[in-house]
């Protein structure tokens, strides 16, 4: 039978970027039959319209009746999700869907059994945060210490699954947590995992970026939480 595939999108108050990012995820250059479920975490700034007025055979729409976080609104796409591939994209522009084809070659070619996205190792990448760069690369050695891989992005948005893989994960974190967390548990499980270059086009605070340094302290917690505690 074809391959199929799913693309989750997890949305937050991104009505400047959403209609965009759709309509470049419904371009994407790949030859697979594909589904694109969004789940919108109880937007409040008119995403929700702009959703509920796109047509309604391109895209399959979840609503959180209240605001839960990224990893709660994944886990709700998963569980939505019908597609033998499962991958996450961002609403805010950040990441490109041009990059698809890499992403899921080594999955489609029976390498991988998950492929994390790189933006700081061959694809252009706008220069912004220092201190974030800092903070990802710590916490990306610290993932590599307690894990035994070699990941060289660990909070990269790009991350994509074969289902029957991501289904035997136990997925818990509601908030920014959700990277920590899956890179531990497929690394418990023995996954294949890869990484391939992207292109990344990062956002200033003052475009909607929204994570802090609070969401990277959480992240050290969670590190040693779901490597030690579950």
């Amino acid at each position: 039978m074809p391959v199929t595939l799913s693309v989750v999108m997890p949305v937050y108050n991104e009505a400047r970027t959403i209609v965009a990012v759709i309509e470049r995820v419904l371009k994407a250059p790949v030859d697979l039959a594909k589904e694109i479920i969004v789940v919108d975490d109880a937007s409040t700034d008119g995403t929700r319209q702009l959703l509920e007025n796109m047509s309604p055979g391109e895209i399959r729409l979840v609503f959180h009746a209240v605001n839960r976080g990224k990893g709660a609104a994944i886990r709700t796409g998963v569980a939505q999700a019908t597609g033998d591939i499962v991958l996450v994209q961002d609403a805010d522009l950040e990441y490109d869907p041009r990059d698809y084809p890499l992403l899921l070659e080594p999955i489609l070619e029976g390498h991988a059994d998950v492929v994390f996205g790189n933006r700081f190792h061959g694809g252009p990448h706008r220069v912004l945060y220092f201190w974030h760069y800092a903070a990802n690369r710590g916490l990306t050695l610290l993932t590599n210490l307690l894990t035994g891989l070699n990941v060289t992005d660990m909070e990269v948005g790009y991350k994509v699954f074969r289902r029957d893989v991501l289904r035997r994960l136990t997925l818990t974190s509601d908030r920014f947590g959700f990277e920590p967390e899956v890179t531990v548990k497929v690394a418990k499980l023995g996954c294949r995992v890869y990484e391939v270059p992207i292109r990344y086009y990062g956002r200033t605070y003052q475009e909607g970026k929204k994570i802090t340094w609070r969401d990277g302290v959480a992240a050290l917690f969670h590190l040693l939480r779901y490597r030690f505690f579950d």
